[in-house]
């Protein structure tokens, strides 16, 4: 009787252990695409040859698991005019069903984005158009998600 109740007992809790351990493989094997918006730019540094932004970035993550970004390349238009490409090289963390704030320095030249350009960051706000991708490491191995974005975005002058 009392190796039956144990017998029934491993197999109750094998079935246990199996049925959790294939829930968490189905939540892993489900990928959802992290959500990207541009929340802001600050201008931080202007000079007499181009100048820095930082693009601020709102990364929410749907998944039940943690993501880590590999790579973060965006390209950034700004009214119209190409302000250059950016790139985040360092693994950024993505807590799962979370947002995080993720800053991408930029710098430009007067020389590439003309001098239309400079009338452009004295304004409030700005139109933006976004384009580029993100690498991830996912529990089912590695990910490229295309961004495309585009819409208003207000400007920051962190400098004088």
């Amino acid at each position: 009787m009392l190796r039956t109740m144990i017998k029934t007992a491993s197999v109750v809790t094998l079935l246990t252990i199996t049925v959790s351990s294939c829930a968490t493989l189905r939540s892993a094997l489900t990928f959802e695409k992290p959500q990207v918006e541009l929340q802001e730019i600050n201008v931080t540094g202007l000079g007499l040859s181009g100048g820095t932004l930082d693009l601020v970035f709102d990364v929410y993550n749907p998944n039940d698991y943690r993501l880590r970004s590999t790579r973060l390349e965006v390209d950034l238009e700004l009214a119209g005019t190409d302000f250059g490409e950016a790139l985040i090289d360092k693994p950024l963390d993505l807590s799962p069903v979370n947002h995080s704030r993720v800053l991408m320095p930029v710098r430009f030249t007067w020389s590439g984005v003309g001098a239309a350009a400079r009338s452009l960051l004295e304004s409030q706000e700005l139109p933006y158009g976004l384009t580029g991708a993100v690498l991830l490491d996912t529990p089912i191995g590695e990910k490229r998600v295309e961004l495309r974005s585009k819409g208003n975005v207000p400007l920051r002058k962190l400098v004088n």
